[in-house]
């Protein structure tokens, strides 16, 4: 009986942590002041876009520098209705944000992941930069989208009649956002798609030999990412009553490779940790006054230096990140589909 038991409670950490984390989060706006409940629901917001990342490199090995792309494109196109059309309802522009995340991440897919030939894991990452990269400067030198400046002052976001205000109300918009997403994904790939990605990961020309159609099953979980980050560019535009090109371009796009690499690949719960640890590191470094007027101004602008130096040393050290300080590879692999029930003799013992 202990074969069969064991594995089951080998993987518990990992839900353990979930929990935790949600705990510690459904109290936040009864314990934060007014500042800190922003910064909360900032961190919900890019968690969503570090999830994305997390899903289409941690779970099918895609290293995409075009998650900004699904995040800003989205992000515009929701912030032009509002202030062009007034339109605000969040019923309509929640989703609609998603959608347009999608659409964006299908053409990518069609230009660089589909095809006779599987493209090669730097094809993808310089197709999806190049095409960040692009964007972005279109959209600063378009005036009719702000062109430098972006599209700014933006209304609330509303629910009928309700006005959804940045702080508690949205903070937990955000955190049913962020909660529904991730059990969804987790879903995902804990299925038999997941097992699919899972060894188009590791082995993706086997894969193919036994019959799967890898680019199809890689586009599928692309534009499912890139939804995952257009949602969370259209909260981030009425959140910061702001968007512009630097939501667009592969600055953003890094930014959720850090997440994603310093909490944990793999994961998901890695990519919350991730946003949650680096956006405190680069609010708290510059307000450190024992470091001296000098290295302050320094880490003004500096901190993605620091923020580097932590990466590079986490990979060194620990290369499955915060995440794998607690949760084993065993657990962070998983399992997929139904459980196996053992024999009636062995669960009798």
């Amino acid at each position: 009986m202990s074969s069969v038991t064991a594995p089951s409670a080998f993987r518990r950490v990992l839900p353990w942590v979930e929990i935790v984390l949600l705990l510690m989060a459904l109290p936040l706006p009864f314990v934060l002041d007014d500042f800190w409940i922003l910064f909360a629901t900032k961190i919900c917001i890019l968690a969503l876009l570090a999830i994305s990342f997390d899903l289409v490199w941690g779970y099918a090995g895609i290293m995409s520098f075009g998650q900004a792309l699904f995040f800003g494109v989205a992000g515009y196109t929701v912030s032009l209705l509002a202030t062009k059309a007034d339109v605000t309802s969040i019923f309509v522009l929640l989703p609609l944000s998603g959608l347009v995340g999608l659409v964006v991440a299908f053409v990518v897919a069609v230009i660089v992941i589909f095809g006779k030939r599987i493209p090669s894991v730097v094809f993808v990452a310089l197709g999806t930069l190049t095409g960040s990269y692009a964007v972005e400067r279109v959209a600063r030198g378009w005036s009719w989208v702000g062109g430098q400046n972006g599209i700014s002052s933006l209304p609330r976001l509303t629910a009928g009649d309700f006005e959804i205000e940045e702080g508690i109300v949205y903070f937990y918009v955000a955190l049913a956002v962020l909660i529904v997403t991730y059990v969804l994904v987790r879903f995902l790939v804990r299925s038999q798609f997941g097992l699919v990605l899972a060894g188009i990961r590791q082995q993706e020309a086997r894969l193919g030999f036994f019959g799967y159609q890898v680019q199809s099953y890689k586009g599928v979980v692309f534009t499912v990412a890139g939804f995952i980050a257009g949602m969370s560019g259209g909260l981030f535009a009425f959140h910061e009553g702001f968007i512009g090109p630097g939501q667009l371009g592969p600055v953003l796009s890094t930014q959720a490779v850090l997440y994603v690499l310093f909490g944990g690949v793999g994961t998901l719960v890695g990519a919350v940790i991730g946003v949650s640890v680096i956006e405190l590191i680069s609010y708290a470094l510059p307000q450190i006054d024992a470091l001296g007027s000098d290295v302050q101004q320094f880490l003004e602008t500096g901190w993605p230096i620091v923020l580097g130096l932590l990466l590079l040393i986490t990979v060194m050290f620990r290369p499955t990140g915060l995440i794998g300080l607690i949760v084993g590879d065993r657990e962070r692999i998983g399992a997929f589909g139904r459980k196996m029930r053992a024999p009636a003799a062995e669960r009798n013992e």
